[in-house]
C-alpha cells in the first residue's frame, strides 16, 4: 500500500470481535500513531459479532484503512474479502483487513509472522524439537510457523480425539509433520527445546511441578492473567519466556506498517504502552 500519510484528512483504523472491551490492540495501535506523529488518524474498538460484520464493512467510508479482527471474525470475514494472504488462507484465519484506495479489501494473518518475530526478539532462530500445547486456532498459527525454525519432530498434546484429528489435517494442510498425544502425556512436552503454550488461562497450572530442570524456551500466548504459573515457574528454573504479550505487540507492529505504510513501527513504545496498561487494570 502506498503512504497513507501523504494522502490527506483524517485516516480511521478500529478492532473489532464481540467481546472487545478487554482489547489491548487500541492501545498499541495509539501509542505507535503517537510515536510517529501520525495525528490525523484514530483507532477504535467495536463489538461486532459474525452476523453483524457484513453490514459494519458496507458502511466504512473512504477514511478507513484497516480492521484488525479477534475472535470470532477471523474465519467469518474470508467470504466478505477480495484477497486473502498466503499466510491467512494457510490456517483459513485473518487478523487484519487492509482497504486499498481502489475499495478492495485484503485480508492477512500477522499472528504467524508476529509470532516469528517474537521467538526471534529472545533468540529464538532454530530449534530441533517443539511441543504445542492445545489445538485451537493459535495452535494452528504456531504449526504454520514452526517449519521455518524447527527441523525436527512436531508434538502437539491435546484433550481428545477429535481435537488430535484436527491438528493432524491442520499438519497436513500445511506440510509440517505433527505427532499428536493426549493431555495426559503434557508433562512429557517440557522437555522439548521450544514449548508452546496455546491453552486458556488455568488450563497448564498443574504442569509448573513438572518444569525441567533445565529448560528450554516457553512461548506462553496468554497476557492476562501474567505471568502464568507455568510461565513463573518456567522462569524460575531458567528457562526463556516470551508472553502473550511479546505476540500482541509483534502481530500488531505488522499491522501498523501495512495500514499506514509506515515503517519501522515502534515496538519499544507500542510494549512499553501494553505492559502500562496491563499494570493498571
Amino acid at each position: 500500500m502506498s503512504d497513507n500519510k501523504a494522502v490527506g484528512g483524517k485516516k480511521r483504523a478500529a478492532v473489532l470481535g464481540s467481546p472487545i472491551a478487554h482489547s489491548l490492540s487500541p492501545v498499541l495501535h495509539r501509542a505507535a500513531y503517537e510515536a510517529l506523529g501520525l495525528n490525523e488518524w484514530t483507532y477504535d474498538r467495536f463489538d461486532v459479532d459474525e452476523a453483524a460484520l457484513p453490514g459494519f464493512l458496507e458502511k466504512l467510508g473512504p477514511e478507513w484503512r484497516g480492521l484488525s479482527l479477534t475472535m470470532p471474525l477471523k474465519r467469518a470475514v474470508i467470504p466478505l474479502l477480495d484477497e486473502i494472504s498466503d499466510s491467512a488462507a494457510s490456517v483459513e484465519a485473518v487478523n487484519t483487513v487492509l482497504f486499498e484506495e481502489n475499495g478492495r479489501r485484503v485480508g492477512d494473518n500477522t499472528d504467524i509472522p508476529g509470532m516469528l518475530a517474537a521467538l526471534r526478539e529472545r533468540g529464538v532462530g532454530q530449534v530441533e524439537r517443539a511441543s504445542i500445547l492445545g489445538a485451537g486456532a493459535t495452535a494452528s498459527s504456531a504449526l504454520a510457523a514452526l517449519p521455518r525454525i524447527c527441523t525436527g519432530e512436531v508434538i502437539a498434546y491435546v484433550r481428545s480425539a477429535a481435537r488430535a484429528d484436527e491438528m493432524s489435517g491442520w499438519g497436513e494442510r500445511l506440510g509440517v509433520t505433527v505427532r499428536t498425544a493426549p493431555w495426559e502425556d503434557a508433562a512429557e512436552a517440557l522437555r522439548a527445546p521450544l514449548v508452546i503454550a496455546t491453552t486458556p488461562a488455568g488450563t497448564t497450572d498443574a504442569l509448573a511441578a513438572a518444569v525441567p530442570e533445565h529448560p528450554g524456551t516457553l512461548f506462553d500466548v496468554l497476557y492476562e492473567p501474567w505471568p502464568t504459573t507455568l510461565a513463573t515457574a518456567w522462569a524460575a528454573h531458567g528457562g526463556a519466556v516470551v508472553g502473550g504479550l511479546d505476540l500482541l505487540v509483534h502481530q500488531a507492529v505488522l499491522q501498523v506498517e501495512q495500514m499506514t505504510g509506515r515503517a519501522p513501527a515502534p515496538l519499544g513504545a507500542m510494549r512499553k504502552a501494553g505492559e502500562a496498561a496491563l499494570a493498571a487494570r
